[in-house]
């Protein structure tokens, strides 16, 4: 009993190690890019990736404790990309100012019922095809990274196939921990990234501009709902799950609030890095797999406090080697999607739509694909099953 529970727990925190790696290494670049596009200096950048950090260790804590729930979040990376693109001209405190208004507009959204019970009627078949869309995205780059680093990469693929074969548990954890190695051995790791120190959260006043809220503030609060929070929910869905939806938009924009002033621009549901601690693969037993977040806040509050030193560390992984690694990572997941999608043949087509146009990774009025995938999928799916009520009347 003493080794099973031991087994438990050494799943639970590789599996959230392999969360935080991914998530931090794989878009922190973008973030800092976002920082920089708003004229923060390199405290104030600094201080951006730990108050996100900061926030997602207490965010993710809160709620997977309170509901028994691996309910992880994450910082908004189209909100970054977003921010990257558009925050030319918009100063560094009136960009404050927008991620202030975000925030509380996420709280009016936890607090209008209709959008809450809205979330969690989505269909099983669907929420599973938009999980596996965005999850395709992230593991088609792996065939491109092995081919930009053919002896990097290829005997890490191997190493994972060799371990899923027999010791499914480990693969993940030892792909991460050799690349991290291999890097660092052969000096694949760019610049100088052994400077260690604390960081400090720098507070800044935000200011309220309007022309900011209304071309910064407002699209990452629509961005991370549609791009974020719903693939999240979907995530946990499509994992067994019944997210409590309210209190998540309610904590999460809250805290995306409170935390602006020291840079962070949203915290919102994780969805790709959530996959990964929500499957058997992380515990046998759906009902611990919540105990994700006691790891998650240790990880990720290290992270925080050691911002600067791991900005400089991951950063310098070379991209092609990160990719490899989140797409290996995200290979369970995805078939565990896709199997989900499949399930019903009645909902296949509607699920299919979803899944092809999330994959596609369009964007309209900057809205990235997995919520047109699923406004698609829905759209099929009640018009599929409407024409099939009219049928048996």
């Amino acid at each position: 009993m003493r080794l099973s529970n031991l087994s438990g727990w050494f799943s639970i925190v590789s599996s959230t190690f392999t969360a935080v790696i991914v998530g931090f290494a794989s878009t922190i670049l973008v973030v800092m890019e976002a920082s920089r596009s708003v004229g923060a200096s390199p405290a104030e950048q600094a201080s951006w990736a730990a108050s996100l950090c900061f926030g997602m260790a207490a965010t993710s804590f809160i709620l997977s404790w309170r509901y028994r729930v691996p309910m992880i979040t994450a910082w908004s990376t189209p909100g970054a990309v977003l921010i990257a693109t558009s925050g030319g001209g918009i100063s560094y405190a009136n960009a404050l100012g927008a991620f202030v208004a975000a925030g509380l507009l996420m709280v009016v959204a936890g607090l209008i019922k209709p959008l809450e019970r809205a979330i969690e009627k989505i269909p099983a078949p669907i929420a599973a095809a938009m999980l596996a869309g965005v999850l395709l995205r992230y593991t088609l780059g792996v065939p491109g990274a092995a081919m930009a680093m053919p002896l990097a990469v290829l005997p890490l693929i191997a190493v994972f196939f060799a371990l899923r074969m027999s010791f499914p548990l480990y693969a993940v954890p030892v792909v991460v921990a050799a690349g991290v190695v291999g890097a660092f051995l052969t000096g694949s790791l760019a610049g100088d990234c052994c400077a260690i120190g604390l960081t400090a959260l720098v507070w800044t006043t935000p200011q309220f501009d309007l022309q900011a809220v209304l071309s910064l503030g407002i699209p990452l609060f629509l961005v991370t709902m549609a791009s974020q929070n719903l693939p999240g929910f979907a995530v946990l869905r499509a994992s067994g799950y019944q997210p409590p939806v309210q209190p998540a938009l309610l904590v999460t924009g809250a805290a995306s609030a409170a935390l602006a002033p020291f840079g962070s621009h949203a915290v919102n549901m994780a969805a790709i890095t959530a996959a990964i601690v929500t499957g058997p693969d992380c515990h046998p037993d759906p009902a611990k797999r919540w105990r994700v977040a006691w790891p998650y806040l240790v990880f990720y509050g290290l992270i925080g406090l050691m911002a600067a030193s791991f900005v400089n560390i991951l950063g310098a992984l070379p991209k092609d080697l990160v990719t490899a690694i989140a797409g290996l990572a995200l290979f369970s997941p995805l078939m565990g999607g896709v199997s989900a999608m499949m399930k019903d043949p009645r909902d296949v087509e509607s699920a299919l739509v979803t899944f092809l146009v999330t994959a596609s990774g369009l964007t309209i009025m900057g809205i990235g694909s997995a919520f047109w995938g699923l406004v698609a999928g829905l759209l099929l799916f009640a018009a599929r099953h409407l024409l099939a009520r009219r049928g048996s009347a």
